[in-house]
């Protein structure tokens, strides 16, 4: 079993800067990849960002690439998502999910079995 707890949400103007974390308990981090999902309100899960399990390879979507960074610290057990730019179309709750495997996935959310409560990210133009 793997918990995740995220945090760092927030409001922000259009154009900030905000760092989500997302904290795991597992002690085989590192045979997990992680991805960040975020939910709009009347919107479907969609995905954001992803990380391998030994953090040497990301993918992100297209709407966030440029802008968004994802990372990890295994030894940290956190992952962390660098959200620049941002804009109202960001606004979500953000999610962390985990799956144990080293590879990412294709960024689908059946791909991952694990997954933290959620922290808003409210934009504002």
């Amino acid at each position: 079993q793997v918990q995740l707890v995220e945090s760092g949400g927030g409001e922000v103007q259009a154009g900030g800067s905000l760092r989500l974390s997302c904290a795991a308990s597992a002690r085989t981090f590192s045979n997990h990849a992680v991805g960040w999902f975020r939910q709009a309100p009347g919107k479907e899960r969609e995905f954001v960002a992803s990380i391998s399990g030994i953090g040497t390879s990301q993918y992100y979507a297209p709407s966030v690439e440029g802008r968004f960074t994802i990372s990890r610290d295994n030894a940290k057990t956190t992952v962390w998502l660098q959200m620049n730019n941002l804009k109202p179309e960001d606004t979500a709750v953000y999610y962390c999910a985990a799956r144990p495997a080293e590879h990412y996935g294709l960024g689908y959310a059946f791909e991952y079995s694990f997954w933290g409560q959620g922290t808003q990210v409210t934009v504002s133009s």
